[in-house]
């Protein structure tokens, strides 16, 4: 059993963009712009808006952290969120979900310009990425590529499972793994709430990517030897023992797994800070666009 670092990856990502970023300024380029909106005060929320920010300065990335009360009215974001878009400066917007209830997410997603749209949640990147053609693609998915492409890890010709069907991750992350390319090429089955026999389906793959939010859902009887788990699970479950009264957990059950598997994510440290280095990734990638 190997382990698919996220920390180790991500790190050389970063350091990457840096050098980047580095040259761009030393030849008196415009500083890539992230701009990130918070509304309310969720702990889970306010902790990975604030990882990203720094994650941003780590790379030379100027970003701007807007925090808006819980009762925004939904017009107020939306202006907001035009503003940003009309702004020469910014380069990326997100949004960091969830919203509060009087705001709608589909309407927020829509809001944001495509080129800007540095979470790969509009629809017009989505659709660009059914195609196969450039755009930005969701953070997490393009994060676990990223990944599996730091290990050279072989997915050609490889049966995959995928367990979520969120536009946000499972939905994506099964067209990237189809489409023809370097981590592409698998024949992928997507799972969801209603499959029926999803321990069948998760035996027969040679890749396994949960996304389904259930903590250690996925036991090692549901794992065949030698395959490749990639867990994007993260939840917090209560823990006495532990200074901040929790711990987290993935939708896999790392210890009964990982000695069965030939690649493994860890949790935390596989996807989460992947799908930062490929926030970070898609920001630069739109401000390079505006230099064409």
């Amino acid at each position: 059993m190997q382990l698919l670092d996220g920390k180790k990856a991500g790190q050389a990502i970063r350091d990457e963009i840096r050098l980047q970023v580095a040259q761009r300024l030393a030849e008196g380029k415009k500083q890539p712009h992230l701009a990130a909106i918070l509304i309310g005060h969720n702990g889970a929320s306010a902790t990975y808006v604030g990882a990203k920010v720094k994650a941003c300065e780590e790379a030379g990335i100027h970003s701007t952290l807007l925090h808006y009360e819980s009762d925004l009215p939904e017009h107020e974001l939306l202006e907001k969120i035009e503003s940003l878009n009309n702004d020469t400066e910014v380069d990326g917007i997100l949004v960091q979900l969830p919203l509060p209830k009087q705001i709608r997410e589909t309407a927020v997603i829509h809001a944001i310009d495509p080129k800007k749209d540095v979470d790969g949640f509009h629809p017009v990147n989505q659709g660009l990425l059914m195609q196969g053609q450039p755009g930005f693609i969701p953070a997490t998915p393009y994060g676990i590529i990223l990944l599996l492409k730091q290990y050279g890890v072989e997915t050609a010709g490889k049966e995959a499972v995928v367990i979520g069907r969120s536009n946000i991750v499972g939905r994506p992350m099964s067209v990237l793994l189809s489409q023809p390319g370097e981590t592409g090429n698998c024949t992928v089955t997507l799972c969801h709430s209603k499959t029926k026999n999803l321990a069948e389906h998760i035996r027969r793959a040679d890749i396994v990517v949960a996304a389904l939010g259930q903590p250690e859902f996925v036991k090692a009887d549901m794992i065949k030897p030698g395959s490749i788990v990639i867990d994007v699970g993260i939840t917090r479950v209560e823990n006495p023992s532990k200074k901040s009264g929790f711990e987290l957990k993935g939708d896999v059950d790392f210890s009964s797994v990982a000695p069965l598997c030939s690649w493994i994510t860890p949790v935390p440290g596989g996807v989460g800070p992947m799908t930062i280095a490929a926030l970070l990734q898609n920001t630069l990638q739109a401000c390079l666009q505006k230099d064409l």
